[in-house]
């Protein structure tokens, strides 16, 4: 069983469900069958955000537009104005179990580049920083939030790929 120092937090169920109707870009889902050779779309290994655990081919998946500062900040009752921003993610098109229990950091591929993005209590951006996931993933995802949650005025911390930009994980001041 592998326990992290901080809780990688997937797209929460009642999101999910939202995210099957209409995206935050306002589109309707768009299921498909993930298949090896990339039609329709290349997706087999990509981060699934709702159990935080790559594709597999013969999944049904769908690329949604997701706003994670906004969700976290209608919930939290935060204003992110500008900092507000939808991307694309992938979730299963139907409910799904969710995370493994006692799972790791997700998409933890030693090399890949993060960016840790902070955010305080009222949504704006205070911070961040480009991190390299080093070989000991765990202890290094350990330090690089040690260092976002010691400036005492970050609230949540949002984990992005670095070549798309894209939404990996959230990780909330425990």
């Amino acid at each position: 069983m592998t326990t992290t120092a901080y809780l990688p937090l997937p797209i929460t169920p009642a999101t999910l469900k939202e995210l099957r109707e209409l995206d935050d870009s306002g589109r309707p889902l768009r299921p498909y069958t993930a298949r090896e050779d990339g039609v329709p779309i290349d997706s087999v290994g990509s981060p699934l955000r709702c159990c935080l655990r790559g594709i597999e081919a013969g999944e049904r998946v769908a690329l949604v537009s997701y706003a994670p500062l906004r969700r976290w900040a209608a919930e939290s009752g935060a204003e992110p104005g500008a900092y507000d921003e939808a991307g694309p993610v992938f979730i299963h098109a139907g409910p799904c179990a969710g995370p493994a229990e006692g799972r790791g950091y997700p998409f933890a591929r030693p090399g890949a580049l993060r960016t840790l993005r902070r955010y305080d209590a009222s949504g704006r951006i205070v911070g961040g920083a480009l991190f390299e996931i080093p070989d000991d993933a765990e202890a290094g995802f350990g330090r690089a939030l040690d260092a976002a949650f010691g400036a005492p005025e970050v609230a949540v911390v949002h984990v992005r790929a670095l070549e798309y930009g894209c939404f990996q994980f959230e990780v909330r001041r425990p």
